[in-house]
C-alpha cells in the first residue's frame, strides 16, 4: 500500500545539508504539553493542521491532499486536560481495541497508548536545545566535557581502589572491570552517538563508493509473523498500516493460528489492503518471515514483532538515515514498554529497555557495528541479507534445528558478511534467494535509530519473564559461537565492547555463586554485602543516565532493581539455557 507524499513532510526529496539546530523535530512524535494550552498570540506555534475551537480544545483538519481513513474521522477534537501531564481525569489502561491518539508531526492517527506511554517521547530540555544550535565542533567538545564531569566521580571512585587490586584481584578485578565498562559505555553513548536519520555521522568508511546509493524514494516491504496473538495482532497491523511512508508493501504471515488471529487479519485484509499468507502447517518464525520475503519486492526490508507499536514516523526514520548513509546495511529503532504503566515489574524492564537502546546500542552504533537489530523495529537493506535468508531459516546448533537467535543471527550475517558470506552462499548455492541474485560481500555498517519509536509488551507476569531470559541466553550462546569468530575483525571498539560484554555474561553466574553461596558458607557475609552493594551502584549509574535522558519522570529509580534481579536470579539461567539449547518453541521475540 503507498500513501501520497505530504509536502509538509518532505519525503526524501533530494536533501542540502540540514541546518544543525532544527535535530529535534524526530524525537517528538507526540505534541508537547505547551502546544495544546490555546495559543492565542502565538498562532505560529501550533502544529500543522491544528486550529482552535471556542472551547479551548484544538481540531485536526486533515490536507485536501491526503486520504481521510475511518480510524482518523473517530477523533476530531482534543481538550488539553486530555494530554499527558495535564489536569484532567486520569485515564484507563487500555492495550487492545485502542481508541487514537492525534500525531501532528506525521498528520495520521497514532493507536491510543497508555497513559504514561505516550510521554515516552523524547522532549529536549533548554540546554539541548541551546547546544543543539552550535556549531558542530563545538558541540561535540561540549558534549565531552558534559559527560566527563558527569562520570568524574566514578573515575575518582575507581582511581581510589586501583591500588588495592593487587591484594584481592578476583573480588575487586571484576568490579572493577564491570565498573570501567559501564563508564566508558556511557561515554561514548552521550560524547559521540549522532542519530543517522538526523545528521551525517562524523566517522563513516573511507571508500563510499562500494556501497549502492539507494534511489531517493525505495519501496519498502514490512513484514509481520504472528501466531496466536488475537489481542494485540490488529493495534499492530493498523500501527504498520498508519505508518507515514509514502511507498509500503505490507505483508503478515500467519503461522498456523489456533485462537481467532486469522479472522482478525482477514477483517484487516479487506480494510487496509495489506497482503496476508495463510500458513496450512506451522513452520516457525524464522521459516514464516522467509515466506513473506520470497513476495516481498521493496528494497528494504522491515521487520516487526505482533505485540509492538509503532509511532507513526518510525519506519520513515529508519529509512532515512539508509538513503544518507548507504554504508547502512541494517539499523535498528529504539524501544520501549508499551504496558510500563501495569506494575513495578513492568517499570524496570522498561527503564532496562531504555538503557539497552540509548546507551549500548548507541556505543556500538558509534562503531557501526549493533550485535543485535532487535526485532520491534529490525531494517535491513535487500542486498544485505537477501543471499542468507536460507541460512538463517536452515540455522542448526550442534545438530539439531536451531529456532531462536532470531534478531540476532540475521544481524550477525550482515556483520561478518565479508568473512562469512561466500561459505554460506555455497552451502545453500541451490536456494532461490542465492540464484536470483547473487550480491557481492560487503563489510556494511549497522546502526541505531533512535529518532525511531516503538513499544512492545514486556512480561508482566515472573514465569513469561523467564521464559523470556531463558530464549535470551540461548540466543547469546549460539551468537557467541558464531558472531564471536569474527567480531575482531571490525576494530578495537567493537571488538572491546562486544567480547567485554560476552565475559561479563559468562563470569555473572561465577561471581553470583562467590559472593552469594560460597562466601556466607565461609562467613564472609561483608563480601556477600559488598557485592549487593557494587550490583546497586551499577544500577543507579544507569538509572542516573535514564533520568539525563528522560527529567520528570520518576521510574529511573527502578533501574537497581532490574540489575539485582540480574545479578541474582537472571545470572544462574545461563548454565541452564546451555543445558537445554537444543529445546525449542515458536517465539515472537527469540532475539
Amino acid at each position: 500500500m503507498s500513501l501520497p507524499p505530504s509536502p509538509e513532510r518532505g519525503f526524501f526529496e533530494p536533501r542540502q545539508p540540514e541546518p544543525e539546530q532544527q535535530p529535534y523535530e524526530s524525537y517528538q512524535p507526540y505534541p508537547s504539553h505547551a502546544e495544546f494550552r490555546g495559543y492565542n498570540d502565538e498562532q505560529s506555534h501550533v502544529p500543522d493542521g491544528f486550529v482552535p475551537a471556542p472551547d479551548r480544545s484544538w481540531s485536526y483538519q486533515t490536507p485536501d491532499h491526503e486520504p481521510v481513513s475511518e480510524r482518523t474521522q473517530q477523533l476530531r477534537r482534543l481538550r488539553p486536560e486530555d494530554l499527558p501531564g495535564q489536569a484532567g481525569p486520569a485515564e484507563p489502561i487500555r492495550l487492545s481495541k485502542p481508541q487514537a491518539q492525534p500525531d501532528p508531526v506525521a498528520g495520521r492517527v497514532l493507536p491510543w497508548l497508555p497513559e504514561g506511554v505516550r510521554a515516552n517521547a523524547r522532549k529536549p530540555g533548554p540546554l539541548g536545545r541551546a547546544m543543539d544550535g552550535m556549531d558542530p565542533a563545538v558541540r561535540h567538545g561540549l558534549r565531552r566535557v558534559l559527560t566527563l564531569l558527569c562520570i568524574l566521580p566514578l573515575l575518582l571512585l575507581l582511581a581510589r581502589e586501583a591500588p588495592r587490586l593487587p591484594q584481592s584481584p578476583l573480588v575487586l578485578g571484576y568490579g572493577f572491570i564491570v565498573l570501567l565498562g559501564t563508564i566508558a559505555m556511557i561515554y561514548i553513548a552521550y560524547s559521540k552517538y549522532e542519530d543517522p536519520s538526523v545528521r551525517e555521522l562524523r566517522k563513516r568508511p573511507r571508500k563510499l563508493d562500494g556501497f549502492p546509493v539507494l534511489k531517493p524514494n525505495p519501496r519498502v516491504s514490512f513484514l509481520l509473523a504472528v501466531k496466536d496473538e488475537e489481542d494485540a495482532i490488529e493495534d499492530c497491523v493498523r500501527s504498520m498500516a498508519d505508518s507515514d511512508y509514502p511507498d509500503l508493501q505490507i505483508i503478515v504471515v500467519d503461522d498456523l493460528s489456533e485462537d481467532g488471529t486469522r479472522d482478525v487479519l482477514r477483517r484487516l485484509e479487506a480494510e487496509l489492503g495489506i497482503t496476508v499468507l495463510y500458513l496450512e502447517k506451522n513452520l516457525g518464525k524464522k521459516h514464516a518471515l522467509v515466506k513473506a520475503c520470497e513476495i516481498a519486492d521493496g528494497d528494504i526490508l522491515a521487520f516487526t514483532d505482533s505485540d509492538c507499536i509503532l509511532a507513526p514516523d518510525a519506519l520513515r526514520k529508519c529509512v532515512e538515515a539508509m538513503v544518507r548513509h548507504p554504508e547502512l546495511g541494517a539499523v535498528s529503532g529504539h524501544c520501549r514498554a508499551l504496558n510500563a504503566p501495569v506494575s513495578i515489574f513492568t517499570r524496570a524492564q522498561d527503564v532496562w529497555y531504555e538503557g539497552q537502546f540509548r546507551i549500548a546500542k548507541a556505543a556500538e552504533s558509534t562503531f557501526g557495528s549493533v550485535t543485535c537489530v532487535s526485532g520491534p523495529l529490525a531494517v535491513f537493506r535487500k542486498e544485505a541479507v537477501y543471499n542468507y535468508f536460507p541460512a538463517w531459516a536452515g540455522d542448526r546448533f550442534l545438530g539439531a534445528p536451531f529456532r531462536f537467535a532470531t534478531d540476532r543471527q540475521l544481524t550477525g550475517y550482515v556483520l561478518g558478511q565479508k568473512w562469512k558470506g561466500k561459505a554460506l552462499k555455497r552451502q545453500y548455492a541451490d536456494s532461490p534467494f542465492v540464484t536470483a541474485e547473487d550480491y557481492p560481500e560487503r563489510q556494511w555498517r549497522i546502526g541505531y535509530v533512535q529518532s525511531a519509536r516503538v513499544w512492545t509488551n514486556v512480561p508482566a507476569r515472573f514465569r513469561p519473564f523467564m521464559k523470556q531470559q531463558i530464549r535470551w541466553k540461548k540466543s547469546f550462546i549460539r551468537n557467541l559461537c558464531f558472531t564471536g569468530t569474527f567480531m575482531w575483525r571490525r576494530g578495537l571498539g567493537p571488538a572491546l565492547l562486544y567480547y567485554g560484554h560476552a565475559l561479563w555474561v559468562v563470569a555473572a553466574p561465577v561471581m553470583a555463586f562467590r559472593h552469594l553461596v560460597w562466601a556466607p558458607i565461609h562467613g564472609m557475609a561483608f563480601l556477600t554485602l559488598l557485592y549487593l552493594c557494587g550490583v546497586i551502584l551499577k544500577g543507579l549509574i544507569w538509572g542516573l543516565a535514564f533520568k539525563i535522558d528522560n527529567p520528570g519522570d520518576t521510574r529511573w529509580r527502578y533501574r537497581p532493581v532490574m540489575s539485582l534481579l540480574s545479578s541474582v536470579l537472571l545470572a544462574w539461567l545461563l548454565p541452564y539455557s546451555m543445558a537445554t539449547i537444543r529445546r525449542g518453541v515458536w517465539s515472537r521475540s527469540a532475539t
